[in-house]
C-alpha cells in the first residue's frame, strides 16, 4: 500500500464526436481515495451498448469519450481502507462505478437500480472529473464495485461475464427461474444472448434460440448446446411454439415487434428485455392480458450476484465465446459488431496492445 492522492495520467482510445471512431488519448484519472483501487487493465469486452454511446446514439454523449465496461485488470495499488483485495489480484469491474450508499437499492444490495449511480464512462465522478472506460491502460474504482476474477477463469474470457453474463443471471434469480425444467427463450444470438443459452442450459433448461434467419441454426445447436431453434419468419413454426415458453430474453437492440414473441410464452411468462432500444416499443394489451404475462426488464446485475455469477460460471466450466482483437483494430470491430459479424464477443486485448 502506498499513498493515493497524486493524480496520475493514462492512454486510452477515444471517440471524439459522434462519428464514433476512436484514437489514443492521453488524460488525467481522477483523484484516489482510501477506498480506491489503481488497476492495470488486461482485457475490455465490447458491448453493443458502448456503439449507441460513442456514437450519441442516445442524445447524452460527452467528448472525448474512452468507452469500454467489461474490464478485468491487475491490481498496482490500493487504498489504506481497502480490505478485500491486494496488489497482485486479478479483479473485474463494470458499468457502475458509483452509487449514493444510502437509497433502497443501495441498502438491498441491488445498487445497479440507485437513481444517482455513477457510469463508468460517459459520466462525471463525485470529485467533478469525467469517468472514463476500459479502453485504456489504467483505471481507478472504488472497491464496492469490484470483484475477484476466480482462478481458472481467463482473463479474456472473463471480461464479457462482467456485463453479458451478469446481464442474464441477475434475472434468472431475481425473477425465480433458477430452477431446473424451465423452457426458455433467447431472441437474438449475439453477446448477451450465447451466454444466455450457456447459462441457462447449465441451470437445467430447455432452450430455444430465436432468430430472424436460419444462418445461426447450426451454432446454436451443434456449438452452444442450444435444444431447438425457431425462425420468426416461419409462420408455421411460431405457430407451433405458442404457449410453450416460461420466459425469453429479449436481446434485440434495435426496434422491433413484441407480439410474435408474447404469443410464444405460457401463462405467466415473462418477456425480459435486456437490448438498449432508444425508440418506442409496441403492442397491444390483450397479448398480455389473456395470458397474464409480463414485459420487464433487466439491468446487468449487482456487485454480489456479479461474484455469485463468476462463481456458477466456474464451477459449470462456462466461458464467452470471443474474438480476441488488438486496439488497433477496436474501429473496426466496432463496424463488424454493428453488422452482427462476431461470434459473439470481440474482447480487447489491452495489455497487450499499444495504446499511444
Amino acid at each position: 500500500m502506498g499513498s493515493l492522492e497524486k493524480e496520475r495520467t493514462t492512454t486510452g482510445w477515444a471517440a471524439r464526436d459522434p462519428s464514433g471512431v476512436l484514437s489514443p488519448y492521453t488524460y488525467s484519472l481522477r483523484n484516489t481515495g482510501p477506498e480506491d483501487l489503481y488497476i492495470k487493465v488486461l482485457s475490455c469486452g465490447i458491448c453493443h451498448s458502448d456503439i449507441h454511446q460513442i456514437k450519441n446514439d442516445l442524445g447524452m454523449s460527452h467528448y472525448p469519450m474512452v468507452p469500454g465496461h467489461e474490464v478485468v485488470g491487475e491490481v498496482l495499488e490500493v487504498g489504506s481502507e481497502v480490505t478485500k483485495y491486494r496488489v497482485g489480484d486479478r479483479v473485474g469491474t463494470g458499468i457502475v462505478v458509483g452509487c449514493c450508499r444510502s437509497c433502497g437499492p443501495c441498502n438491498s444490495d441491488q445498487e445497479q437500480y440507485c437513481n444517482k449511480k455513477i457510469w463508468n464512462y460517459n459520466d462525471v465522478y463525485t470529485d467533478g472529473k469525467p469517468t472514463q472506460g476500459g479502453f485504456a491502460g489504467e483505471i481507478v474504482v472504488g472497491q464496492r464495485f469490484v470483484v475477484k476474477i476466480p482462478d481458472g477463469l481467463e482473463s479474456e474470457q472473463a471480461a464479457p461475464l462482467m456485463c453479458a453474463g451478469v446481464t442474464v443471471y441477475s434475472p434468472l434469480v431475481r425473477f425465480g427461474l433458477k430452477q431446473s425444467g424451465l423452457r426458455g427463450g433467447i431472441l437474438g444470438l449475439g453477446g448477451v444472448g450465447h451466454m444466455g443459452v450457456k447459462i441457462a442450459k447449465a441451470m437445467g433448461h430447455h432452450v430455444t434460440v430465436i432468430s430472424s434467419s436460419d444462418k445461426k441454426r447450426t451454432e446454436a445447436l451443434e456449438h452452444l448446446g442450444a435444444d431447438a431453434y425457431l425462425v420468426s419468419s416461419d409462420e408455421n413454426g411460431m405457430k407451433e411454439a405458442t404457449d410453450s415458453l416460461d420466459y425469453i430474453f429479449d436481446t434485440i437492440p434495435v426496434v422491433h415487434p413484441l407480439e410474435p414473441y408474447l404469443a410464444l410464452l405460457k401463462l405467466d411468462g415473462k418477456l425480459i428485455l435486456t437490448g438498449v432500444i432508444n425508440a418506442p416499443l409496441q403492442f397491444i394489451s390483450p397479448m398480455v392480458m389473456l395470458g397474464r404475462k409480463s414485459i420487464t426488464g433487466s439491468f446487468i446485475g449487482s456487485m454480489k450476484e456479479t461474484e455469485e455469477m463468476l462463481e456458477f460460471c466456474k464451477e459449470k466450466g462456462l466461458t464467452s465465446q470471443i474474438e480476441v482483437i488488438k486496439m488497433d483494430y477496436v474501429n473496426t470491430a466496432l463496424e463488424r459488431l454493428e453488422k452482427n459479424d462476431v461470434r459473439y464477443r470481440f474482447v480487447v486485448d489491452v495489455v497487450g496492445s499499444k495504446l499511444d
